[in-house]
């Protein structure tokens, strides 16, 4: 489970590498055509403000991996050891049922709706935009069930 861990860290931190790298492009490309030539482009708007998005989402997927989100550990910390890795399993559980219910099964109910609604600047479906919010759930299930896993080999070490 560590090395999947690894790959997908690596995949989602060099996404949001990528999806920065090419915001910073279409914007620039964007500044530039609109007081150079005087001719604004909607394609590029179109594609920052979904890349936008998708950095978001992404970043907020690889943060988690790495449990660095922000959480409020003030009751936790008082707990005992033994409670407090059970309190962490069922922070992790509750994210599970989070991700699998908002964001996978919704995430996919709302792509699948929104694959026949073409959007008007890109040309392309909408429900394409909207892939990344299952796909993103996906992973934090993972996370969620590595971090359980390493509670409870935590768990057996002590």
């Amino acid at each position: 489970m560590k090395s999947i861990k690894n790959i997908l860290d690596k995949i989602t931190s060099l996404s949001c590498i990528v999806v920065f790298i090419a915001m910073v492009l279409l914007v620039t490309y964007q500044v530039i055509s609109r007081y150079f030539f005087s001719a604004p482009s909607s394609v590029s708007e179109a594609l920052t403000r979904y890349a936008f998005v998708w950095l978001i989402i992404i970043s907020a997927t690889y943060i988690f991996g790495q449990r660095e989100h922000i959480y409020i550990s003030v009751l936790k910390d008082k707990l005992p050891a033994k409670a407090k890795r059970v309190v962490n399993i069922l922070i992790e559980l509750v994210t599970i049922i989070f991700a699998s219910l908002v964001m996978v099964y919704g995430g996919f109910s709302i792509s699948n709706m929104n694959m026949l609604q073409i959007d008007s600047i890109l040309n392309i479906p909408t429900g394409v935009m909207y892939s990344i919010i299952p796909i993103c759930g996906v992973i934090i299930i993972f996370y969620s069930l590595y971090n359980i896993m390493l509670e409870i080999k935590d768990r057996k070490e002590n």
